[in-house]
């Protein structure tokens, strides 16, 4: 089967003159905000729009493994804190909504349903690095 591609045929929204116009979801926009939508179009040149393409086209017989290497969710923030070290690139500074949220006192419940806005209560905490399995299973009494 052919790999899969960057985006989606049910993306592309027109290509003409003014260059390609596609869907995208804006993630920073929060669901349910009044007067605000999370999925917008974008046109772009196409000089640009095969420009950023071809930023996710993998080289041939090379197979992307989202769970390793630089960006692994395990390890994110110290490899991008070291390729930024490397690169001699400064650390971005904080943004007003991490400043904001470090200024949140622990008065407030720290989940809250995003349904009710009820404070959620923490049943139970997963440690990291711990497989969660079934319990054991019943001898056969046969």
């Amino acid at each position: 089967s052919p790999p899969p591609l960057p985006i989606s045929q049910s993306r592309l929204v027109s290509m003409d003159d003014r260059g390609v116009t596609f869907r995208w979801k804006d993630y920073r926009v929060k669901d349910g905000t009044p007067g605000k939508t999370r999925h917008k179009t974008m046109t772009l040149g196409t000089d640009e729009f095969m420009r950023r393409f071809l930023l996710h086209v993998l080289p041939g017989r090379f197979h992307r493994i989202r769970h390793y290497g630089l960006l692994a969710n395990g390890c994110h923030k110290t490899s991008i804190a070291l390729a930024r070290t490397l690169l001699g690139q400064p650390n971005p500074s904080p943004t007003a909504t991490e400043d904001s949220a470090a200024e949140i006192s622990e008065d407030k419940p720290r989940f809250v349903c995003r349904h009710c806005g009820a404070a959620m209560i923490v049943v139970q905490i997963f440690a990291r690095d711990v497989q969660i399995r079934a319990p054991p299973a019943r001898p056969s009494t046969s």
